[in-house]
């Protein structure tokens, strides 16, 4: 099976850094088995006032934040990407825990997200991480949310969420935002998956990423193999946290225009390019060194 990180040819930017604990990643997911043998433990840190370890490793809200967790932040050689685990993991669980295992992706309201976010900014994230869906409607612009999303912009904090598996065209509060950085589940042929939600903002300025075949970690035993556009959030994140890494002093502008190739002519389709992290490294050293 081909390796999804060669899809977004990441693997050269693993090789020259593991990622620095400055480097902060706000996770806003299940709650994350910290205890996991194969988790980059030391990196881990949960924000102050959250639960963050699973009390019942099957529910869905634990397993979904122990995959995503392992994509960003497993030990290198782990049957997981393993893309920064030198980088700090802020873990801030929003989901709750359910009796039994689901299939259904776990989700969260608008003003519990807000303050998620608003918390990771506080505690000193540089990029947020939101694999995960809204439980209400978002027919309108849902205030708070956005308050806490322009926040973001004001800090320098970059946010990246997943575009949704629908199979709809539309926008959400979400990926309407500029600042934000929607997630399109692509196939190992460099394919968009037909679950993914597409739309204008979203092929704008967003991003594909593997959303199919990818394998990460459980909190109650061996590894998974999961799709979607959750899965594919973090491997965005995670390039942008190792771009940070070796380029600490890029600004969140530099970064996001490098991995977002918005320099470019406008975007007129609803599908967005595929992440190329080799081209976003030489675009952002460019960029620092006044190339």
């Amino acid at each position: 099976m081909a390796n999804p990180l060669d899809l977004i040819r990441i693997a050269p930017l693993m090789d020259r850094t593991s990622g620095r604990s400055e480097v902060k990643i706000g996770l806003i997911d299940g709650p994350v088995f910290l205890e996991h043998p194969d988790l980059a433990s030391g990196q881990l840190r949960e924000i102050p006032g959250s639960a963050g370890s699973c009390k019942n490793a099957k529910s869905a809200a634990c397993q979904h934040g122990t995959f995503v967790s392992g994509i960003l932040s497993a030990n290198r050689g782990a049957a997981a990407p393993a893309i920064c685990p030198g980088c700090t993991l802020l873990v801030r669980p929003i989901f709750a825990e359910t009796a039994s295992d689901s299939d259904q992706t776990p989700s969260a309201t608008p003003d519990e997200l807000a303050t998620a976010i608003m918390d990771c900014i506080e505690a000193g994230a540089r990029v947020i991480n939101l694999s995960l869906g809204l439980a209400q409607p978002l027919g309108k612009e849902e205030p708070r949310l956005v308050q806490a999303l322009d926040l973001a912009v004001r800090r320098g904090v970059i946010v990246v969420a997943a575009a949704g598996n629908q199979g709809t065209l539309g926008s959400s509060v979400l990926t309407r935002h500029p600042w934000v950085i929607p997630v399109v589940a692509f196939d190992l042929k460099g394919r968009p998956m037909k679950a993914s939600n597409l739309g204008s903002s979203i092929g704008r300025h967003g991003l594909g990423a593997p959303g199919d075949g990818v394998t990460s970690l459980t909190a109650d035993g061996g590894p998974t193999t999961l799709g979607g556009t959750s899965v594919a959030t973090p491997f965005v994140t995670g390039a942008i946290a190792l771009l940070w890494s070796e380029f600490p002093a890029a600004s969140a502008a530099q970064v996001k225009l490098a991995i977002g190739k918005a320099f470019r002519a406008l975007r007129a389709s609803v599908i967005p390019p595929l992440l190329d992290a080799t081209e976003a490294r030489q675009r952002l050293s460019a960029a620092i060194s006044g190339a």
